[in-house]
């Protein structure tokens, strides 16, 4: 199993009955461990366990915070700076984030971002949680001994079940990067920006067991220009989010966010599922794409590049790093699958009487090159869409 620790120290040889009171009290010890965040630091973790367990009852709110990625970092810090105000009716008991993953080209196995800010801040190691589910009975015992009173999710990753949803009295609320009912799922995101929406949002929810379907206690609106990408677009709703919560809390804590929130209208609701890599090959008559699948998975696009002096064609697979969409009627391409280098940009003909404006692109291997060095690297050679 993950995240176990290896147990096995050389002792003298005991008695049997001595060797199964011994395996029993480790597999005690390693059954209420499991699945939970460890340092390498002992001492430090040690140290912050105590003073934990010497705090005075506290008399502020328990919030016990979910989530995993980059932004839900930025959510936690917030969180953080507003649990120290002399006047916050709350502190963060607990975080639960998901369990350290191999990351990078070495694929060094690291802590989430929630994780690694948390241990930033000081936050006791003892008190993140890394389950590999959240219904996991042994992570559900420790979180009940918390008794949380509220609980906060930002794109935490995990589907919660109903034992976890009946711990926090006041609830589990949910911050979900689009105008809920709309765009319900794991990529709400990248789906807005698929479709070339003009305005999206997020929205603070409590949750239900069903799909984001629970009822909205508030949202922000905010207008999509036409060169935002998927990265910078969650990052700005996330922190929209996190402001909007921090703002809703006191009506939260004292239950007038209940009474106000709004049931979502099911028969308007849309899904936004999971973004998949075979859906990183850009088509050229879906150019808002190429913004929708910016970071991960990334936009790839096969072209030929022809040598006319010898007739050879080379396939190669670009990926694509930043753009701009535009109109096409200023720009004079000599075949519909020609691309042509104008200015600072390789344009690329799209339907819709537009061409997608490719700034900057990545060979297999290579390091990220803006569109006036790749295309000197060509020499002369030609450069089509591969169809």
């Amino acid at each position: 199993m993950k995240n176990e620790i290896d147990e096995n120290i050389g002792t003298p040889t005991p008695s049997k009955t001595l060797i199964a009171v011994e395996q029993n009290r480790k597999q005690m010890n390693s059954s209420l461990m499991l699945r939970r965040f460890f340092t390498l630091n002992a001492t430090s973790s040690s140290s912050s366990s105590c003073s934990a367990s010497l705090k005075p009852p506290s008399k502020r709110k328990q919030l016990v915070f979910l989530g995993s990625p980059q932004v839900s970092a930025a959510v936690l810090d917030d969180l953080f700076n507003a649990s120290t105000a002399p006047d916050s009716m709350f502190e963060v008991a607990a975080i639960v984030t998901q369990p350290p993953s191999g990351r990078n080209r070495g694929r060094k196995v690291m802590p989430s971002p929630v994780a690694q800010h948390a241990l930033d801040r000081g936050f006791p190691s003892d008190l993140i949680f890394t389950p590999e589910k959240a219904g996991e009975e042994i992570f559900l015992s420790s979180l009940r001994a918390l008794q949380p009173e509220l609980c906060i999710t930002a794109a935490y990753g995990n589907i919660l079940p109903r034992k976890f949803l009946e711990i926090p009295p006041m609830g589990t609320v949910n911050i979900h990067p689009s105008l809920l009912p709309l765009y319900r799922g794991a990529a709400p995101v990248q789906r807005a920006l698929q479709d070339g929406v003009k305005e999206t949002g997020v929205s603070l929810a409590f949750t239900v067991r069903a799909l984001d379907a629970g009822p909205v206690i508030a949202c922000e609106r905010f207008e999509v220009d036409d060169q935002i990408k998927a990265t910078d677009l969650l990052a700005l709703l996330f922190s929209q989010g996190s402001k909007l919560l921090i703002h809703e809390l006191p009506s939260i804590f004292d239950g007038s966010a209940n009474l106000k929130a709004q049931p979502q209208d099911d028969s308007k609701a849309t899904l936004a599922p999971k973004i998949t890599p075979e859906e990183s090959w850009l088509s050229f008559d879906q150019e808002a794409s190429v913004r929708a699948f910016a970071g991960w998975p990334g936009t790839r696009a096969k072209v030929v590049v022809i040598d006319d002096k010898n007739g050879e064609h080379n396939v190669l697979d670009l990926k694509i790093i930043t753009t701009r969409v535009c109109g096409q009627s200023n720009i004079q391409v000599n075949e519909a699958d020609d691309v042509r280098f104008i200015k600072d940009a390789l344009v690329f003909p799209c339907s819709g009487s537009s061409a997608l404006e490719v700034l900057e692109v990545q060979l297999p291997g290579k390091k990220v090159v803006n569109a006036a060095a790749f295309w000197n690297g060509l020499r002369g050679q030609r450069l089509k869409i591969l169809g």
